[in-house]
């Protein structure tokens, strides 16, 4: 695999993970009992970003290691998925 083939699927795996996790530990305005002047209450009480990006990043990270070792340490590619499904005579 080339470097640029592994940033790609870094990159996908980021961008479904950040949209997975984004909801999680979220406050709303309404949680807090503050809701600014013409908002909603369910808005955010906060963006927290930051967290956001780095508890992306370390769940990426651990998945796409899961991913690296299944495939170059193990040795599991696309001709093994028959293998875990099971066949219905």
């Amino acid at each position: 695999m080339s470097w640029i083939s592994v940033a790609a699927i870094y990159f996908i795996i980021w961008w479904l993970v950040l949209f997975a996790t984004l909801p999680f530990s979220l406050k709303t305005q309404d949680d807090e009992g503050e809701t600014v002047l013409g908002t909603v209450s369910s808005a955010p009480q906060g963006p927290h970003m930051l967290r956001a990006i780095l508890r992306t990043t370390v769940v990426s990270l651990l998945i796409f290691g899961a991913l690296y070792v299944l495939t170059r340490v193990v040795g599991l590619g696309i001709d093994d998925i028959p293998r875990f499904i099971p066949e219905y005579n």
